[in-house]
Parts: C-alpha cells; structure tokens; sequence
C-alpha cells in the first residue's frame, strides 16, 4: 500500500509533512510527500512561513506520480489560492482519491493561509476531494455556520456536503465526530483530556487516507483513524507508532 501527503514541513516533527509519513509508517502503508510551504514554528507558535514555487510543487506531484503508482493521499497546509489552484488540478489530473484536511490555522493559533483559502478551498480543492476533514473552526469557514453544538455541526456538515463528503472532528464537540456521506451519521466519542494534541488533524486525515488505500471503506476508515488518534493523544505519537508496529494492522 502506498499514499501521498501534499503538505507543509513543520520541523518539530509535531504535524505536516513528517506527521503524515509517520502515521502511514506506523500504519504498514509507504508514504510519499510534496511539500508545498516551508515553516518555522514549534508546539507554541509560528515565526515564518516560505510557500514553495507552484512550478516546483507541480515537478514534485509529476516525478512521484511517474515513477510511483498512487491512488490514495491527503492534502493538508496549502497556504495559497494559486497552490490549491495547481493541487486541484493534479488531483484532477491523476484521479487521485484524496482526504483534504483543510488547513488554515496551527493548533498554536498562528495563521498558516493567506486571506480567502476558505473560498478558494470549496471552489477548487473540494470538487476533487474524496472527503473533507474540517475541525469546527475550519468548517465554519467552509459553511459559513456558526457551530456552538453538535446540532450546527450536523448544520455545516449537510452545507459542504453538497460539494463532497465531509467529516466534522469531534475535538470541540465532546468528541464526536459528524460524518455526511449522502446521510448524517453521529459518531460517538469521548475527549481525552490532554495538551498533547499538536498535529492530531494532520493524524486523523493521514490515518483515514491510509486505512482506505487498505480497502477499508469510508466510514470504518474514519473509525479506526479516530482510534489511532486518540492513542497517539493519551501515549504520545512515538508510544502509538511502536505499539502499532507491533501490532500490524
């Protein structure tokens, strides 16, 4: 099994890029990556960002998908309308069935987009998108509901649904998650309580895109990420990565 992360570096190893290869790894799948912006941050905060040229984030999609058989992936940091403009297309392009995490914000606070992404997402990224993975702030943005309970969640997940699926992570919504994939389901959770949650939207959406390059279908794939995610919140990424490897999935 092979997937693709087409995201941002975070050199603290806590989320983008490097995440996503270690939940594929820790999940038996080989990961590929295109990185698309540069950053300068930690858990605490973002000092810098450097968007990579869309020439060269198009050279990196082209070289891996010419050598490398893929369906499967997920986008996360995309920073730029031209860079979700040129991803959409790739997508297009190779008929890849991809998880978009659509990644605005750092878990710190700090800004990781330029103004209009959310527009910009639904009017390129999610018409390509196998399914959208928002947090409750980023579908606000896409919906343009305002989410205060799991009743506006169920709200903003029927609005985007009309462009693609979507599940609603349940971190601000007592952990549960909102799926709509023709028909609402409730996914029922429980939070953990913990600050080590930097990265975890990165996690579930590489985890969900991983499962499904498996042949696992959409809604037990969404089931077995939401696990995965929990243990790296309640042992730390590294503790779930060697207890996954030790028990192959």
């Amino acid at each position: 099994m092979i997937a693709i992360s087409i995201a941002g570096f975070d050199p603290s190893g806590g989320a983008g890029i490097l995440s996503d290869l270690k939940t594929f790894s820790a999940l038996n799948v080989y990961g590929t990556a295109v990185i698309t912006a540069l950053t300068a941050q930690n858990v605490q905060r973002v000092s810098g960002i450097r968007p990579i040229e869309t020439n060269f984030i198009e050279e990196q999609i082209d070289l891996i998908l010419e050598d490398i058989p893929i369906i499967y992936g997920k986008t996360g940091m995309l920073y730029s309308k031209e860079i979700i403009r040129l991803v959409s297309r790739k997508i297009s392009e190779y008929d890849l069935k991809m998880v978009v995490d659509p990644v605005m914000v750092a878990g710190s606070g700090g800004s990781l987009s330029k103004e209009g992404m959310a527009s910009a997402i639904k009017k390129y990224l999610l018409k390509e998108a196998l399914i959208v993975t928002p947090n409750v702030f980023e579908a606000e943005l896409l919906s343009g509901v305002s989410i205060k309970n799991k009743v506006d969640a169920i709200e903003a997940a029927r609005e985007i649904g009309e462009i693609c699926n979507v599940v609603v992570t349940g971190g601000h919504l007592n952990g549960d998650n909102i799926l709509f994939n023709g028909q609402i389901s409730v996914m029922e959770g429980k939070l953990i309580e913990s600050s080590n949650t930097h990265g975890s939207g990165c996690s579930f959406s590489a985890a969900v895109a991983a499962y499904m390059s498996k042949g696992i279908d959409m809604e037990n794939s969404i089931k077995k990420a939401d696990i995965f995610v929990k243990e790296s919140i309640k042992h730390g990424h590294w503790g779930t990565l060697n207890q996954f490897w030790r028990n192959k999935d």
